[in-house]
């Protein structure tokens, strides 16, 4: 190889380079729409939920500010925060200006989060100071558990299962006590769909995949990752047993700070409050 050709190449693998960071800044904004089946003329009450997941805080591209310009004049009635918020001790102070934000907007029935396998590398008593800032800033960390909120004199309830892919979900135990309602799930991976046969849920939403992060074309990478990841199953909104489910592509990256054929992402769900949906993504 000559200097010139070996130069070359160095400039086109640090453009592409350059170009795959640029993409952790190209910030998707997602509507997802989920119509009622029912077959009804009257307006139909509606929860507005922003959904983030993945923020890997250690690699993100997005500022405090900068999120909150996003978000600004958004009615937003709950806010779903479905984990890998870091995985560094150094990294847990960071996490407040962007919970601060999250405040400000006020949502109406407030902030719920559950933990992904990231957030889990942290070891005692570092995970704990992690739940205590979320819990500090209005965020409901459910860990296997469910809480109940009321609207409009139906019963929502948000139902937060651990992280499957450390083996941490106990989906009974999530479900203990469950009101009849509308159940709303939170998770991070979301193979655990697939193990969820006997309890029901109207909508749920989860992360873990970032959309395969890097993709050529196809993310063989994340194969190891479970049955969904091993059948392309790895970003937006899904069905599986007649219930719809949504994977975010996630608003930070991990490992290295680029993205090849994904994008980071800001969701809003739009959900009718009844148990009988169709979908439509806008």
């Amino acid at each position: 190889m000559t200097y010139i050709t070996f130069s070359l190449v160095v400039v086109i693998i640090g453009f592409l380079l350059w170009k795959a960071y640029r993409n952790t800044q190209d910030i998707k904004i997602n509507t997802i729409a989920i119509n009622s089946t029912n077959n009804t003329t009257a307006k139909q009450p509606a929860l507005s939920i922003l959904h983030l997941s993945d923020l890997h805080l250690e690699n993100i591209s997005i500022t405090p500010e900068q999120l909150e310009k996003k978000l600004t004049n958004k009615k937003i009635d709950i806010i779903a925060l479905t984990g890998d918020f870091l995985d560094r001790k150094r990294t847990i102070p960071k996490l407040i200006p962007y919970l601060e934000v999250l405040q400000r907007i006020n949502a109406v029935h407030g902030i719920y989060a559950v933990l992904g396998n990231h957030d889990y590398v942290l070891k005692e008593p570092n995970l704990t100071t992690l739940k205590e800032v979320l819990t500090q800033h209005d965020c409901h960390v459910l860990q296997n558990a469910n809480k109940s909120i009321h609207i409009d004199g139906q019963v929502i309830n948000i139902v937060g299962i651990d992280d499957y892919s450390t083996n941490r979900s106990n989906i009974a135990k999530s479900y203990e006590n469950i009101k009849e309602g509308m159940n709303i799930v939170l998770t991070h991976d979301p193979n655990v769909v697939l193990e969820m046969e006997d309890f029901r849920f109207d909508y749920l939403m989860a992360g873990h995949f970032h959309g395969g992060q890097i993709c050529y074309p196809k993310a063989y990478h994340l194969a190891k990752m479970g049955t969904l990841a091993r059948n392309n199953i790895i970003k937006g909104l899904h069905m599986h047993n007649n219930a719809p489910y949504y994977i975010s592509e996630g608003l930070g990256q991990t490992g290295v700070n680029i993205r090849v054929g994904s994008r980071p992402e800001i969701t809003f769900h739009n959900l009718p409050i009844t148990t009988h949906f169709k979908s439509n993504v806008s």
